[in-house]
């Protein structure tokens, strides 16, 4: 962990692990930019490799940069991931780094698509039968309850045995509100009843569906209350934008 200097923001850096150090005069301190610059001047001028015009090869550290997001994306990593990897708040600027035309970048993400679906059993991928899908169409037709919508999710089962005034997933319609209210008194009128009768089992399973009545009656308040809110907008009315003002003709004077 190392402090460094940053030339461009001019503040110091709280340490941090530098991929470029060295020990120098028996200390460890940071590589600097220069010293980088110039030992991949040497390494290029060493390789004695051209560009296409046959000028020597210049690269600057930032160029890997670009190689890097070029190669990964080339290689069917998704462009939005690219992204993340170089810390760019906008994907446009990524796909600046990246030297490969759009329809490339589109077919390398088809490719890594192609191959995470190859890595996955066929069987997710296959066409559903007919009656599969009649099961899947009718689970949403069997959410509607009495008292609401059940939002559970299709292929599972129903934990509370269709007692859906305990459910945490039924969703009540506020239309159904006094039948809510209805089945909240009646379990009052259960519980007394079976406190009375000393039926201390059958006491503990109403007062679980009483408290779940409850519950979904303080959500019908909150929702219905919201829905009847007014919120101003601070739109002025035509009262406000309009002065009332009556103009009285002047009768014209005898010639």
């Amino acid at each position: 962990m190392l402090p460094n200097y940053d030339v461009a923001e001019k503040i110091w850096n709280p340490p941090m692990p530098l991929l470029f150090q060295w020990t120098y005069g028996g200390q460890r301190t940071p590589v600097s930019r220069q010293m980088i610059r110039d030992g991949l001047n040497e390494v290029l001028k060493r390789t004695g490799l051209t560009d296409s015009v046959g000028q020597p090869l210049d690269f600057a550290p930032h160029d890997f940069r670009r190689i890097f997001i070029t190669d990964a994306i080339r290689s069917g990593l998704p462009p939005h991931i690219a992204q993340v990897l170089a810390g760019h708040s906008d994907i446009n600027t990524t796909m600046g780094y990246n030297a490969i035309y759009p329809a490339d970048a589109i077919e390398a993400h088809r490719a890594f698509i192609a191959r995470r679906r190859s890595l996955r059993p066929s069987e997710e991928y296959r066409t559903p039968t007919n009656e599969e899908w009649d099961a899947f169409l009718a689970h949403f037709e069997k959410r509607k309850v009495s008292i609401g919508t059940c939002a559970r999710a299709f292929g599972t089962p129903c934990i509370h045995e269709h007692a859906c005034v305990r459910c945490s997933l039924l969703r009540p319609d506020p239309a159904q509100r006094a039948r809510l209210a209805e089945i909240r008194d009646n379990l009052i009128a259960r519980v007394t009843e079976a406190e009375t009768e000393g039926w201390l089992g059958e006491v503990e399973g109403l007062q679980i569906s009483l408290a779940g009545a409850e519950e979904k009656l303080s959500q019908l308040d909150v929702q219905i209350s919201q829905q009847q809110e007014s919120v101003d907008l601070g739109i002025p009315t035509f009262r406000e934008i309009v002065a009332h003002t009556t103009t009285v003709a002047t009768p014209p004077e005898p010639s």
